[in-house]
C-alpha cells in the first residue's frame, strides 16, 4: 500500500493503524469473557446510583484473600445464598486487586462473572465497583433480591 499513489483529483486518506491479526484476537476475546462490572438491570436509575456512591447499607462482607478459585467460588456461592436467605440487600464481596505483571488477579476478574452465572444469577438486582472507602477496585457491591 506504501507504494500506491491516489487518483488524479483525490487526496490519499490515513486508515487507522490496525492492530495483527492476534492482538485483535485476543482483545476481542477478553471482551467477551469479561461482563460489564456494573450491571443494574432490575433497579431504577436512583437505587443503581446510589449503589454505585456506596449509599446502600453494608449488610455483610466477604474477603476472598488468599483463597483458590475452587474456595472462592465455593465460599461466594454460600455467603449469597446465606445472605439472600437472611433478607440481606447489599454485601460487599472484597476480591483484592491481584495487579501483577499478568494484568488483574485472577478473583477480581472471576467474580464478576460467577455472579453473573448459575445458581447466583437470580439472586442478585445489582453489581458494582466499591468506592474507595470500602475497598475501591478490589471489591464489590452486590445489592441482592427480595426474598418472595
Amino acid at each position: 500500500m506504501r507504494g500506491v499513489t491516489p487518483l488524479p483529483g483525490r487526496r490519499a486518506t490515513s486508515s487507522p493503524p490496525q492492530l495483527p491479526p492476534a492482538q485483535a484476537e485476543v482483545d476481542i476475546a477478553a471482551k467477551q469473557v469479561q461482563p460489564a462490572l456494573d450491571r443494574f438491570s432490575g433497579i431504577d436509575r436512583a437505587n443503581g446510583e446510589r449503589l454505585k456512591r456506596g449509599l446502600h447499607a453494608i449488610e455483610a462482607r466477604l474477603d476472598l484473600h488468599g483463597m483458590t478459585q475452587a474456595e472462592a467460588h465455593r465460599e461466594l456461592a454460600d455467603f449469597i445464598g446465606a445472605s439472600y436467605q437472611a433478607g440481606r440487600r447489599c454485601v460487599l464481596v472484597i476480591t483484592g486487586r491481584g495487579l501483577g505483571p499478568d494484568g488483574p488477579g485472577v478473583l477480581k476478574s472471576a467474580v464478576p462473572r460467577w455472579l453473573e452465572q448459575g445458581a447466583l444469577r437470580p439472586r442478585i438486582l445489582a453489581i458494582a465497583a466499591a468506592q474507595p472507602r470500602h475497598g475501591g477496585a478490589g471489591a464489590l457491591y452486590v445489592l441482592l433480591r427480595r426474598q418472595r
